[in-house]
């Protein structure tokens, strides 16, 4: 893994010596194992390295093939190691030793512009092509790793961060308005809906699942492929087999995921998909004499949970009963009783480089990842999409769409045995059922009256920002997607999967650990994909393909449960209440400063603050006014660093 930064100029004009080196120097921040620079008159390409990989030590990047013109400047690691050796008929004798930029040359000698296509892994790479004149780079299909840049006439410059493109001169700390209204427009965690543009004016990003060429003045950036199309459906003989090809499927992916020469750990819940990594992974390790480390996140010991009956904000029983089964870990319940969402956010938006959304979980997120990094772990697993993928199965959605289709025996007996699961009568389900099979929500550009929204109104006239959003389900409606539509939106809307990357790309670089996701390797999405509906939702079980195809590997209590949910971030207003005070003041100061509301809605921060009261209370963690208050600090301390 590798902050990778470089310039070029396509009119043969020099490369300033000066804004390299500041450029560079802006990485200096980032903990690295190698760095190193390569540069002709016109190019400047340099590479800030982490070695994870057996085979990274080796790597001394930018690499320059001087055969075929060739240098590259990669930030990857590649799982389809195998699979791109037979391709590309690479000898036995180099297998052991190539690097992943060694390796995506080659893909890129063979197909060129088409070689993103056929690489799986986490990427961000470019390559300058000499005797072309050109420069090639792209990012992976989930967008796992960033890239930005800047294009001007006869100039392009890249990197992995956004600060060392403000050493460019003439690139300023200008705010976006666009952007900036997307982000203050949407009430969920999604920042924005625009893949391309960033906080900064003159500051673009290459989208997930897209390449880029710069040749003969010109830059074109296109999609080279995607997660979720044309995926054929899987036709098995039996359940049987649909659970012997998943656990193939699943296995190879999180199997290449553990390829590393230091420790590799996990993020553990007490849900079906952390576990399901987490047991997949510590067999294979335990075969390679390393011992898989766990990490979990549990509220405060004076913490009284406040959540419904459903729920629950402390899984610790959950987490134990999976280590226990699993074996082969070294595990650590953490609550970080000293940190809060308040103090941390200095820190984050020095690392986000940019207002941010998460901070109900950031004081743990980061806090994992530190202790991650003493305990010398370089890779570190989650289940984050797995609600999609390998855990999905939403069986009232399915419900609903048996009665559209009037299958009515199937959906007798799928109601009576999900009643006797949930504890729950057919005669209270068929009403709600009925709702969700027969409503027709529609997409409008106008937000519920009861939303507060953070925009100023203005602001939100000037940009239209709430007809460009109205196409897309961002909590400004009733949600108009059933969780079959939501499904295919999930992979197939690039902003989602790009929010997910710019915070996992950032905060690795910080802590030198890789946040790895099996449950979205392109691998188990395709697959997930292509399995029918009723392998999800099967005698009155949601989520059942996972439950059944993790017999022996999960505890019954973990892979039956359907009955309580665990709920991350319960207690974060809890643990800010001794600082509510400096909230306030720092709020009321807000509200008075010019600089914040061109942009924000001072009125509607105002009118929150007086609904939250003073203190609020820990059972209002999730409520739209609290978060909106948070939100308001995070962006108006932005807006003052760029003042």
């Amino acid at each position: 893994m590798s902050a990778i930064a470089g310039v070029f100029h396509d009119h043969d004009e020099p490369v300033s010596i000066e804004v390299s080196e500041k450029m560079m120097k802006s990485l200096a921040k980032y903990p690295a194992n190698h760095v190193r620079t390569w540069h002709d008159r016109s190019v400047f390409m340099g590479c800030h390295a982490q070695w994870f990989t057996p085979e990274s030590v080796h790597d001394r990047q930018p690499c320059y093939d001087e055969r075929h013109g060739l240098v590259i400047a990669a930030d990857a690691i590649i799982d389809n190691r195998e699979e791109l050796f037979n391709r590309l008929q690479v000898e036995h004798s180099r297998r052991k030793r190539m690097t992943d930029s060694e390796l995506i040359v080659e893909a890129y000698l063979k197909w060129g512009e088409d070689a993103p296509s056929y690489i799986i892994g986490d990427f961000a790479f470019v390559i300058w092509d000499d005797r072309r004149r050109r420069l090639f780079g792209a990012r992976d299909l989930a967008g796992s790793r960033t890239l930005y840049y800047v294009h001007r006439p006869g100039q392009f410059a890249f990197c992995t961060v956004m600060n060392p493109l403000l050493a460019l001169p003439g690139v300023r700390k200008e705010l976006n308005e666009s952007w900036l209204a997307e982000f203050l427009a949407i009430p969920i965690i999604l920042d924005t809906i625009d893949v391309r543009s960033t906080v900064y004016r003159h500051i673009g990003q290459i989208p997930p699942a897209h390449s880029f060429t710069v040749e003969d003045g010109s830059l074109k950036v296109e999609r080279y492929g995607t997660l979720a199309a044309d995926v054929p459906k899987l036709k098995l003989r039996s359940n049987g087999e649909y659970e012997e090809a998943f656990r193939e499927v699943f296995r190879e992916a999180v199997v290449s995921k553990l390829r590393t020469s230091r420790n590799v750990g996990a993020s553990l819940s007490g849900g079906l998909d952390s576990g399901a990594v987490v047991s997949f992974a510590a067999g294979p390790l335990r075969e390679e004499g390393k011992t898989l480390y766990t990490y979990s996140y549990v509220p405060r010991p004076d913490f009284t949970d406040w959540t419904p009956r459903s729920m629950v904000a402390d899984e610790r029983p959950y987490i134990q009963a999976v280590v226990d089964h699993v074996g082969n870990i070294a595990h650590s319940h953490m609550d970080f009783a000293d940190r809060n969402s308040f103090e941390e956010i200095n820190d984050l938006l020095e690392l986000m480089e940019a207002p941010y959304k998460f901070f109900e979980n950031s004081y743990w997120f980061r806090g994992i990842l530190e202790q991650a990094n003493k305990d010398d772990v370089s890779i570190l697993l989650h289940g984050g999409s797995g609600n999609y993928t390998i855990s999905w199965g939403p069986a009232l959605d399915y419900y609903a769409r048996l009665l559209r289709k009037l299958r009515w025996v199937r959906l007798y007996r799928e109601l009576e045995q999900y009643g006797k699961n949930m504890r729950v009568g057919r005669s209270r389900l068929l009403p709600f059922i009925g709702k969700m099979a027969f409503a027709s929500p529609s997409p409008s550009s106008k937000p519920l009256p009861n939303i507060p929204l953070l925009i100023h109104p203005e602001l939100a006239e000037r940009t239209g920002v709430f007809d460009k959003l109205k196409h897309h389900d961002v909590g400004l409606n009733d949600s108009w997607m059933n969780e079959f539509e939501a499904r295919t939106y999930q992979f197939d809307q690039l902003s989602i999967l790009n929010h997910q990357g710019t915070s996992s790309t950032k905060l690795s670089l910080k802590y030198a650990v890789r946040e790895r996701d099996p449950t979205c390797d392109p691998r188990v999405v395709r697959f997930c994909l292509s399995v029918p509906v009723e392998q999800y939702v099967q005698n009155g079980m949601d989520r059942s393909l996972v439950r059944r195809a993790t017999e022996r590997y999960l505890p019954e209590s973990v892979r039956l449960n359907q009955r309580v949910r665990g709920v991350q971030g319960a207690d974060w207003i809890h643990r800010v209440i001794p600082s509510w005070s400096a909230v306030t003041e720092e709020l009321h100061e807000l509200c008075r400063d010019t600089r914040a509301s061109r942009f924000l809605n001072v009125e509607q921060i105002k009118a929150s603050l007086t609904t939250i009261g003073h203190p609020p209370k820990p059972e209002q963690a999730f409520d739209r006014h609290a978060r909106l208050l948070m939100q308001s600090l995070i962006v108006y301390r932005f807006i003052r660093q760029c003042s």
